[in-house]
């Protein structure tokens, strides 16, 4: 139930449990505080200011001579720091004047109830440096205005101060290392994406802790691997298709010097085939080896260029891409593979419709065809090389089965696939989908 509202980015998760900690362990710090240490020492003080008031007002009550009282109240203001007068014409107030945020008015009170057995009165808002006490007496009433700081703990905004200043600023120090380390982990993040969408990022550097820095390497060291295996797998494939040439234009030279007879004319077709895979695998290859960075393009202005080229073979092409969608990508591949689409919709269907749209933060290009259609029992083995299939419809029929193959390498280079389904326009339907 707690994953749905945990967060899911490595950053948030690393501040989750850095952070919330400090913060946690400063509020425990303060309840404890306040709720033994600072109430202990303010319940002290308060007892202590409640008990030097209970002396002063008996004192005073057992004297009856002016100058007796006159004496005592010079004794509070010199021996304890006490400012007394007394009031023979006024009576104290009914209610108590409660400073709103002062959370010892109720230790005062209890202190104060505690020690006094006379109606009294007291006044923690009105000034600011000390606190009045009224006591009611039987000819008048005794003012009391001691300091504020030896009745509460005064130091507590201070300490609050102290604790959220630190609390911050060790919330910041932490928050600033901690972006500079999954700063380093999205930098690999971004050059993993960015090769898998074919841009090679070679500004990329390993940054980090020891652990980010060696999963960089390593992805340094795993991309040229790719990169050699393709080149490789590349020119040997150019090279053998390459090679194959001379002892083929051999064979046609040797039959063409035969007499004209059935056993010659099959040889003849089976050495033109050969001639057509040669120059199968040579277009693969050259496709393969195709050096392209990406470019910014706009996506209608590409697929007008297939539908003139379409129009050049004297069919038409149905097209519906929004004017608004602009891509990066390798445009020549990008192209290759919606002519190869095309094409093979063409071979075995009178319309063809290529649109377009953005769906969920990815580009699908959608080619449709009224068409035969393809078994769904074979989607998946239409994108294998070399395969033909031996249905009615073929998608490779004139072509070595390297079509489809083209269009999935062109479409997983730049960070997507290509699916095939059921087409509304009662045939095939092939989807090309490509991160933006």
């Amino acid at each position: 139930m707690l994953r749905r509202y945990l967060p899911k980015s490595l950053y948030a998760r690393v501040v989750l449990i850095v952070i919330l900690p400090i913060f946690l362990m400063q509020a425990v710090v303060t309840i404890v505080f306040f709720d033994r240490h600072w109430d202990l020492v303010t319940a002290n003080l308060s007892a202590n200011v409640a008990g030097q008031i209970a002396l002063i007002t008996r004192l005073y009550e057992e004297s009856t001579d002016a100058d007796t009282r006159a004496e005592i109240e010079q004794w509070a203001f010199d021996d304890l720091d006490l400012s007394v007068r007394f009031e023979s014409t006024r009576v104290i107030p009914q209610k108590d004047k409660l400073a709103p945020f002062n959370v010892y008015n109720s230790t005062l009170e209890r202190q104060l109830a505690r020690v006094i057995d006379k109606p009294y009165w007291f006044n923690t808002r009105s000034w600011p440096a000390y606190v009045e006490v009224r006591v009611q007496l039987s000819d008048g009433h005794l003012v009391f205005l001691p300091l504020r700081d030896r009745v509460f703990a005064t130091t507590g905004p201070i300490f609050l101060f102290w604790l959220i200043g630190t609390s911050i600023l060790l919330g910041w120090i932490a928050i600033v290392f901690l972006r500079n380390q999954v700063r380093s982990i999205l930098r690999l993040a971004n050059a993993a994406e960015a090769f898998g969408r074919g841009r090679d990022a070679p500004d990329y550097r390993p940054t980090g802790a020891t652990e980010v820095r060696k999963a960089g390497y390593a992805f340094i060291a795993m991309r040229e691997r790719i990169k050699r295996h393709l080149d490789q797998r590349t020119s040997m494939l150019a090279g053998v298709s390459h090679d194959l040439r001379t002892p083929l234009t051999r064979m046609k030279l040797a039959l063409a010097m035969q007499p004209e007879t059935q056993e010659m004319k099959d040889l003849e077709n089976d050495v033109l085939e050969m001639e057509r895979m040669v120059e199968a695998y040579l277009e693969f290859a050259r496709n393969e080896a195709a050096d392209e960075d990406p470019d910014a393009f706009n996506l209608k202005m590409l697929i007008e260029e297939v539908s003139r080229n379409t129009t050049r073979t004297g069919r038409h092409l149905h097209t519906e891409i929004p004017k608004n969608i602009d891509m990066s990508a390798r445009r020549n591949a990008l192209q290759r593979a919606v002519s190869n689409l095309v094409n093979n919709s063409l071979r075995h269907a009178e319309n063809v419709w290529v649109s377009a749209a953005k769906v969920e933060g990815h580009l699908e290009i959608y080619v449709d065809d009224d068409g035969p259609g393809v078994d769904p029992d074979q989607y998946g083995e239409i994108f294998k090389p070399f395969m033909r299939l031996d249905e009615g419809r073929n998608l490779n029929e004139s072509g070595m089965g390297l079509g489809l193959t083209v269009v999935r390498d062109v479409a997983r280079a730049h960070g997507g696939d290509v699916s095939l389904g059921q087409s509304e326009k009662g045939g095939l339907r092939a989807i090309i989908k490509l991160p933006m």
